[in-house]
């Protein structure tokens, strides 16, 4: 690491990303903390158009520094989304300054925004890795832990649910089942004075007949000869003849 005289209210530490800038004294905020410095590059010069680095910071469309250089302490500033320090941009001057937005303690780590370009190049490909971007992330993965967990118990209220639809299906089906026998059974032959089909025995009716010794059982297909009276045979006519009828001739008076 680079030495730093006493006075300066930072210093080099690790940080969640390897190394970062530090404070060591309070900084108030609008207070300039550092340069920004390195090697002028010239956008028209092929061979300064041609040097690529992550440290390269833009000044215009022809001037970028390039901060590669061991005694730039500013280029161990890190990104954040939500930073406590701002880039001061001078072109005409082909300086840039590091001045605080906030009010920094010490041993808060000293971050400003490095832009949408850098951002999208360097920074969105491995994921930013800046407090503000791991407290999203740290919330999002804790939504969707809960997300989660509220998906399985809606889906085991379902199974639940519909476990008992099909256990009162099934009670039913075995309840209609159990009358049906029920029913069944009524309609079976019983002995001793039970019924059959409904209808009693032991001297009582069958289809609504009289069992007694009178009476006949009727035959399917056939008409009981005790529901008509037996026909007998016809009379033999007897003639009558005429009597013979005498007159005797009596005797007139005179």
């Amino acid at each position: 690491m680079p030495s730093i005289p006493s006075n300066k209210p930072y210093r080099v530490g690790r940080s969640r990303t390897g190394l970062g800038l530090f404070a060591t004294k309070p900084i108030k905020k609008g207070t300039k903390i550092i340069r920004y410095f390195g090697p002028l590059l010239d956008s028209k010069k092929k061979k300064d158009d041609a040097i690529e680095n992550k440290y390269l910071f833009e000044l215009n469309n022809r001037w970028t520094i390039d901060g590669s250089v061991r005694k730039n302490i500013a280029r161990y500033i890190n990104h954040a989304c939500k930073p406590n320090a701002e880039s001061d941009v001078r072109p005409r001057k082909r300086k840039v300054f590091i001045r605080a937005i906030k009010n920094i303690e010490p041993g808060e780590e000293i971050n400003y925004d490095y832009g949408t370009d850098y951002f999208k190049a360097y920074l969105k490909p491995i994921g930013c890795k800046c407090a503000a971007c791991e407290k999203k992330r740290k919330k999002q993965r804790a939504e969707a832990r809960a997300e989660k967990a509220r998906l399985k118990a809606k889906a085991e209220r379902k199974a639940l649910k519909k476990a008992e639809k099909l256990a009162k299906e099934q009670q039913k089906a075995k309840a209609k089942l159990k009358d049906k026998a029920e029913r069944k059974a009524k309609k079976t032959l019983k002995l001793n004075g039970h019924s059959l089909n409904g209808k009693s025995l032991n001297g009582r009716s069958l289809n609504a007949k009289r069992l007694n010794g009178n009476s006949r059982v009727r035959v399917a297909g056939k008409k009981s000869s005790a529901s008509k009276p037996p026909v007998s045979a016809p009379a033999p006519v007897l003639e009558v003849q005429p009597a013979a009828i005498s007159v005797e001739a009596q005797p007139t008076a005179i």
